[in-house]
């Protein structure tokens, strides 16, 4: 399965920990929540690129209950 997803500014907490809420679609189309924790490029790998776009992102907002970001 592969899923294109793209940042927002909403921040909430999963399991205690904050996470960020990505908003995907698969492959097929299907529309999904993704809530990411942390990312990391491989050691071998050029992160130069991936810092710059990181930091373009979205600045996190405000921090929204779990139950405000699922339907």
């Amino acid at each position: 399965m592969q899923i294109t997803i793209k940042s927002t500014d909403i921040l909430t907490h999963i399991d205690g920990v904050p996470v960020r809420l990505w908003e995907g679609v698969t492959g097929q189309g299907v529309a999904c929540k993704v809530f990411v924790h942390r990312l990391a490029v491989h050691n071998d790998d050029d992160a130069d690129q991936f810092e710059r776009e990181l930091r373009e992102q979205i600045e996190p907002g405000r921090v929204f209950d779990l139950r405000m970001v699922l339907p």
